[in-house]
């Protein structure tokens, strides 16, 4: 049993690393504002173009990033979801056997 629990945790951690490197994407205003962050929820980059970002308020911007940044977390809460999903999945047809399955 502790075998099986040991590579549930090696699995999760795993994933985690995987989430590191998927990127997720937040934009509004046809792309005026693009948020990436990645699948565990780390914003690596925030563009802003340079005409939309001369033509607007300051007000306006600090909405449309923040929604930018809350799209592109909703999507990394989405794929991070289905990871573990598949994984919890998977661990749990390797623990069946622990029960009696």
């Amino acid at each position: 049993m502790f075998d099986k629990l040991m590579a549930a945790q090696q699995k999760a951690e795993e994933i985690k690393k995987r989430l590191d490197h998927v990127s997720v994407y937040g934009e509004v205003e046809g792309g005026a504002i693009k948020v990436t962050a990645t699948a565990n929820k780390t914003i690596t980059a925030i563009e802003i173009q340079e005409e939309f970002f001369k033509g607007a308020d300051k007000e306006e911007i600090e909405e449309l990033l923040l929604t930018a940044v809350n799209k592109a977390l909703t999507q990394a809460d989405q794929v991070s979801a289905v990871e573990m999903q598949s994984a919890t999945k998977d661990m749990l047809g390797g623990l069946g056997g622990m029960f009696g399955a």
